[in-house]
């Protein structure tokens, strides 16, 4: 039985993160250095974890994003913790992203071809970013099911193009395989 979580939660307020580290008492992500201000101050937040973390980066206090921020907060982020030399082991959802967020996200993530995970109002997840079909539909099927066992993988996933790209979406980041487990997990499920 196992008596501590997988991974250990990190919650982070972008909204309280800009009002405590940009002094600003507005809710709008407007330039470069404002954006590299709040992604310093999260990276400093989850450098902390002495193991893997799973950090939901709650954007929904956030009114107006530009495309210079959402680089810097979501892209520079994730492209951080992608590294084989990144400080700490975690893992990212963005919580709380506004229809009026979404496109400059999405368009910074396709620029960089990197994939996210983002929880909308309704408490469901979704991917931003760039995929493939097989990816997407990996994940999809994960999420649906919230985790898949060792045994189960070559019953869900019968074709080997869609278990090669369930272990790349743990390579991206947005599923979560602890190592020797053989076990895969919806991040929503964490």
């Amino acid at each position: 039985m196992r008596t501590e979580p997988l991974v250990e939660p990190i919650s982070i307020d972008v909204s309280h993160v800009l009002r405590k580290s940009a002094e600003s008492l507005y809710s709008h992500l407007v330039t470069r250095p404002t954006g590299r201000t709040v992604r310093l101050a999260i990276e400093e937040q989850v450098a902390v974890s002495s193991r893997t973390a799973l950090s939901l980066i709650d954007l929904s206090d956030v009114t107006v994003m530009d495309f210079s921020c959402a680089d810097e907060i979501v892209a520079k982020l994730l492209m951080r913790f992608l590294e084989e030399d990144r400080p700490v082991d975690v893992l990212f959802i963005f919580t709380g992203v506004l229809h009026s967020l979404h496109g400059p996200i999405q368009a910074v993530l396709e620029r960089q071809e990197l994939l996210a995970v983002a929880q909308g109002s309704d408490g469901c997840c979704s991917l931003m970013g760039t995929r493939t079909e097989e990816e997407e539909y990996a994940w999809t099927v994960l999420e649906g099911r919230g985790r898949i066992g060792a045994a189960e993988v070559s019953e869900v996933f019968p074709g080997s193009h869609h278990r090669e790209a369930l272990d790349g979406l743990v390579l991206r980041r947005v599923v979560f395989a602890p190592p020797g487990d053989g076990v895969y997990h919806a991040l929503s499920t964490l």
